[in-house]
């Protein structure tokens, strides 16, 4: 893949359902409804499957600025920028839709690679998305039966498409009864905690690793290289530098990884900084809310803060997740 490599059409079209999905499933569900949706929040797993970032959802669905026809309109935007490679005014766009002058509004990365009339489809519905009437534009459902039918390529993987190399590292499970994890962090070993991070590496991400799809292939190089000096100053017992270099890859924010977080949790806690290492944690469970480890760094850090009966709390709820997922595993 080159430097400048570009989305594939089938990626694109792929790309709007996904999000179209789970912004169907938002308001079906009585979820949340979702906010400040933008191209910034539509992000790549380490399947390569696009997704929303969880820190759109809203905590609060009695949020009247937020309607679903509000939602779309955002949803339109985000078409427009998927079709076009770059952000177009909204305005601007519907004239030249209205214009039938499409093609001028086509990413040229794509090099003509795409389906006139697929793209003709997705342009009326982003017009339709962006009417000024909320009234006037389709609902989830709508936009999710628009674009299922333009699905092209459902047998190739979407880590394919993009050229992710798919990350096979994973260590095999130890089938252990009791955690390592869990009697470590009730001992408050941080030592023991260290080495089963290091030893875990990045399994836990599967599925949550998330990655912009704006300038993303030379961000994901960097971000990537950060996280490695990281890795080799955790391995290393060298907390300081691995807080800095995590904390490169953290503050760029195109990728979420929750054992980063986890990471930079122990080696504040290594440095004395519990409220720091609290917030990581609290931040790893946002990113993967069933994540025992998540839980039991939390424990760790409110206990260094004298808050027994949470850490309690917390080292009972990581567990119970553990539990739940032995017995997953066995069923």
């Amino acid at each position: 893949m080159g430097r400048n490599q570009t989305l594939e059409w089938a990626m694109r079209l792929r790309v709007a359902l996904y999000i179209a999905e789970a912004l169907d499933y938002c308001s079906s569900e009585g979820r949340p409804l979702y906010h400040d949706l933008n191209a910034y929040r539509v992000l790549f797993d380490e399947s390569g499957d696009p997704r929303l970032s969880c820190f759109g959802l809203m905590k609060n669905s009695r949020d009247g600025r937020v309607t679903q026809e509000s939602v779309v309109f955002s949803y339109g935007t985000v078409l427009l920028d998927l079709l076009s490679g770059k952000h177009i005014p909204p305005g601007h766009a519907l004239d030249m839709i209205r214009g039938k002058n499409i093609l001028l509004l086509m990413d040229s990365h794509l090099e003509g690679n795409f389906s006139t009339e697929e793209a003709t489809v997705v342009f009326d519905l982003a017009s339709r998305c962006l009417q000024y009437e909320p009234r006037e534009r389709p609902n989830t459902k709508d936009l999710v039966s628009t674009l299922g039918p333009l699905q092209s390529k459902p047998d190739v993987a979407s880590h394919v498409m993009l050229g992710i190399p798919k990350n096979e590292e994973a260590p095999p499970t130890p089938q252990h009864p009791l955690s390592a994890m869990g009697d470590a962090c009730s001992r408050m070993d941080l030592t023991a905690i260290h080495q089963i991070l290091v030893m875990t590496h990045y399994k836990d991400d599967e599925g949550t690793n998330e990655l912009s799809f704006q300038e993303w292939t030379q961000q994901m190089r960097d971000m990537l290289e950060a996280r490695k000096r990281g890795d080799l100053a955790f391995r290393d017992k060298d907390f300081k530098t691995a807080i800095d270099c995590y904390s490169q890859f953290v503050d760029v924010g195109t990728m979420v990884s929750p054992t980063v977080y986890a990471r930079r949790s122990l080696c504040y806690l290594m440095c004395d900084q519990p409220d720091a290492a609290l917030r990581d944690a609290m931040q790893a469970q946002c990113v993967y809310p069933d994540w025992s480890t998540a839980f039991y760094m939390q424990a760790v850090a409110l206990s260094k803060l004298d808050m027994h009966k949470d850490a309690a709390d917390m080292l009972n709820e990581a567990a119970i997740l553990e539990e739940k997922k032995r017995g997953g595993r066995a069923s």
